[in-house]
């Protein structure tokens, strides 16, 4: 997935009411949309390089949107709003090899009155989860916080079982280098619980790093997932 234009550097100086965060760039201070609703622990110490993108649109409150953050000297992007685009990409250019010999591709599929997953590939039901929580500079964990919807989809990916469908959970690791992965069962531990149940029923899990630059964030491979 390529940017429309390159991203700006700058310095974080603060994020705050989860939306917004204050940047340094260049020689001024500006605003800008914090398009992801985590806790983004780990990641908001000032001074951390990141970059923002720029939209001109003249019914935008906030000109620039965060994009990408420098911890622990890895680039991680925390733009939630991109990881379906990453991930319909990859779909599209047979860069995940578990999805490489499907022929539709269906964004958010619903399945429910009350649910929609992210992509439906002939019968493959794909949800997605960004990653971006980085504690230990070798292994990437998701959630960053309690997910009851988290929990929710789980559940429903075991149903859907019955209907027909092969469930898959992709956790998009958008922490460049990173090699390893695992479910953060201090943080939500109802949702490891049910991971482990989705997994026993049938239900796929697959977690792929990403390769991030100013210019393009791209699914580069795939990546192990630790159960302990």
């Amino acid at each position: 997935m390529k940017f429309t234009n390159s991203l700006f550097k700058g310095k974080l100086i603060k994020r705050y009411k989860r939306f917004f965060t204050d940047i340094k760039l260049n020689n001024s201070i500006i605003t800008a949309h914090c398009p992801n609703t985590g806790s983004m622990k780990g990641l908001l110490d000032e001074g951390n390089n990141v970059w923002v993108s720029k939209n001109d649109d003249p019914k935008r409150k906030l000109k620039f949107t965060l994009e990408m953050i420098e911890a622990n000297n890895m680039f991680i992007g925390v733009n939630t709003h991109r990881a379906n685009k990453i991930v319909h990409h990859a779909l599209k250019n047979k860069l995940i090899n578990e999805f490489k010999s499907i022929d539709k591709i269906q964004s958010e599929f619903k399945y429910s009155n009350d649910t929609r997953f992210d992509f439906l590939c002939d019968n493959k039901l794909l949800e997605v989860k960004n990653v971006t929580l980085l504690r230990d500079s070798k292994i990437a964990e998701f959630p960053d916080a309690v997910t009851s919807r988290g929990t929710k989809h789980l559940k429903n990916l075991i149903n859907s079982i019955k209907k027909g469908y092969k469930p898959f959970v992709l956790f998009l690791t958008q922490i460049q280098g990173i090699n390893n992965f695992k479910i953060a069962k201090d943080i939500d531990e109802e949702y490891y619980k049910n991971y482990l149940i989705a997994k026993k029923a049938g239900v796929n899990f697959i977690a792929y790093r990403c390769k991030l630059s100013s210019k393009e964030i791209k699914i580069e491979k795939k990546i192990k997932i630790i159960d302990e």
